[in-house]
């Protein structure tokens, strides 16, 4: 149980997909203008990521495996994500169009954020066992909705600052989200053993 809580630690602070491994930025710094999309955002990558990195798991080692076609995983998680994508696009364009007019584009792209493949790619190359994956997946998918929750909070913030003016608009965000980034780079020295 220990192993778990150290594994969830270490995703959501220290190994952190946007702070420490820069995955998932476009998301990031896309939809992170308002905290109620960027929750929603956080919650779709979320369900998305944990689901992905189980079944990833089970295709890796229940048919890439046995028929020696490890060389395709890359092919084989992208269409994977891309499945449970088109499934959550379905059901919220179904049952919820405000939040799927919210989520606009960066809801097909979660097929190709690089931090849900990332999951995935790395659950394999470190040779996590099937809870372990899963609870990566999650973890890790938390650690990017707190990130893009807090930045979403500090630029709710910055639209009441007064910056110079070549400081306006990107490059304030982009500052932002540096020192946001440098402070979560303080937990990138803890070790996890």
């Amino acid at each position: 149980m220990v192993d778990i809580f150290l594994l969830m630690l270490s995703a959501i602070l220290i190994e952190n997909f946007i702070f420490s491994r820069f995955l998932g930025c476009c998301p990031f710094l896309g939809v992170s203008d308002k905290p109620a999309t960027a929750l929603s955002m956080g919650c779709a990558v979320t369900f998305v990521m944990t689901l992905s990195n189980a079944v990833t798991w089970l295709v890796h080692h229940y048919i890439l495996v046995p028929y020696k076609l490890e060389y395709l995983k890359t092919i084989a998680f992208i269409l994977i994500i891309a499945t449970l994508v088109q499934f959550i696009e379905m059901f919220l364009k179904k049952y919820s169009p405000a939040l799927y007019g919210a989520l606009g584009i960066y809801l097909p792209l979660i097929t190709t954020n690089c931090a849900v493949l990332g999951a995935a790619l790395l659950d394999i190359d470190r040779e996590f066992n099937f809870l372990q994956s899963v609870v990566f997946g999650f973890s890790g998918a938390l650690g990017f909705t707190m990130a893009i929750v807090i930045f979403s909070g500090l630029r709710q913030r910055m639209a009441f600052a007064n910056p110079p003016a070549a400081f306006r608009g990107v490059p304030l965000t982009l500052i932002t989200a540096g020192l946001l980034a440098m402070a979560f780079a303080g937990f990138v020295g803890l070790q996890i053993a």
